[in-house]
């Protein structure tokens, strides 16, 4: 350990790195906190990131000229079911939409339920979906291999299907799913097609699904007359706000909707959809990541315990070097290096564990992770600051020592 007086800056480097080295186990535990902290914040964040970036990227596949609508009114951002019947959304509607909204290019309308889906020994549970053919351009859903049903096999009910991958996945091994029967809820159905794999969107996995002509569901399957949501596709993204007025307009004349009744029915577009989805992640996110922040506080208390530790052990060292010249400031100097040091180590095997522990997470649980260098710079920062504020009081109690008692310690 150097006892002379004044050091440089390179020097005071390596006493603190020598002071670290001469007690591993106990620096190691030390900068535990910083580490932890600095993970942790790097990887919330990254979760967060990776959570609105899928939220981009579905509003991006599906396209953000999309209104949904679904029966009921929407109060304080939530659907609830206006008195009476809800499932209000019938033909009626759709073919009202398609001829009295000029803003929209197409009406997609669609009930969906849960149904039991067998190929000869096997059996899967999945959601079948009754639509048109305009589904395939309005939803984005392209086909890897088939043909899509036509507005033909609506009108005739025919007993035609899409399946998923999943889907494909699980009924077929080593088979082309297209030309074979499958049964739904007991019935016999034609496979035409694969729809292409898209993955997990928010919570929903795109490829466990069944798309059924709509008329084929809703009189074959689901016995019913309305619609459980119509899809809307906009000529323009910028004819949103516009198309939406329309929309409402249109639909309050079909249900005979006086002034100052509520609408019996929500709209929602994607963006709308999207910006919640990322309001939401982005307020786990910053909640997750402040209490993150928590553990490097934490951790600096624990530097700062540690350095008043090393304080009382080198108390004679202090002394001696004050004897040999040393100001003041250069011990208080040696001391914070010191805290730094821990501080900064800590944050660089933080950063290692952090972006380590997002790539894992996105590899073997498929999370949507996205590292940002913001927030690797925000904890390493922080990282840094712990360990001047919590050096700080050590450093200055060794600098105030009286060189006198120092070197009188035993």
């Amino acid at each position: 350990m150097a006892t002379r007086g004044n050091i440089s800056l390179s020097e005071g480097i390596n006493v603190a790195l020598t002071a670290l080295r001469s007690n591993k186990m106990r620096s190691g535990l030390t900068m535990l906190g910083i580490i932890i902290g600095v993970a942790a914040v790097i990887t919330m964040v990254a979760l967060g990131s990776g959570a609105r970036k899928a939220v981009a990227d579905r509003i991006e596949a599906l396209g953000a000229g999309l209104l949904f609508i679904r029966p009921g009114a929407a109060q304080q951002g939530f659907v609830h079911h206006a008195e009476g019947d809800v499932e209000n959304l019938d033909e009626k509607d759709v073919e009202a939409l398609r001829a009295d909204c000029p803003a929209v290019t197409a009406v997609v309308p669609e009930v969906s339920g849960s149904a039991q889906v067998k190929f000869e020994d096997k059996n899967w549970n999945t959601r079948v979906t009754g639509t048109t053919s305009d589904y395939e351009w309005v939803r984005n859903a392209p086909l890897s291999n088939g043909t899509f049903f036509t507005n033909s096999d609506n009108l005739r009910r025919e007993r035609v299907c899409l399946i998923g991958k999943t889907v494909a996945d699980n009924l077929f091994v080593d088979t082309d799913p297209v030309g074979k029967t499958i049964r739904i809820n007991g019935l016999n159905f034609e496979v035409k097609g694969v729809i292409k794999e898209k993955g997990v969107q928010g919570w929903m996995n795109q490829d466990d699904q069944i798309l059924v002509p709509v008329e084929t569901a809703k009189n074959r399957l689901y016995g019913r007359e309305t619609y459980g949501s119509i899809t809307v596709k906009v000529a323009d993204d910028k004819l949103i706000d516009q198309a939406t007025v329309q929309i409402e307009d249109v639909l309050r004349r079909q249900h005979k909707l006086t002034t100052g009744q509520d609408n019996d029915f929500t709209i929602r577009s994607m963006t709308d959809i999207g910006n919640a989805q990322a309001e939401t992640a982005q307020t786990f996110t910053m909640l997750l990541a402040s209490i993150a922040l928590v553990s490097l506080i934490v951790g600096g208390i624990g530097i700062m315990n540690i350095m008043l530790v090393s304080v009382t052990e080198r108390t004679r060292e202090i002394g001696v070097r004050m004897a040999l010249g040393a100001r003041r400031r250069d011990i208080m100097l040696q001391f914070l290096m010191e805290s730094i040091t821990l501080s900064v180590l800590g944050g660089i095997v933080g950063i290692i564990a952090g972006v380590g522990g997002a790539v894992l997470l996105s590899r073997f649980y498929g999370w949507n992770t996205l590292v940002v260098p913001e927030a690797i710079f925000l904890s390493f920062g922080f990282a840094a600051l712990v360990g001047v504020f919590f050096g700080l009081y050590p450093a200055r109690k060794a600098a105030l020592l009286d060189p006198i008692d120092a070197l009188r310690y035993e």
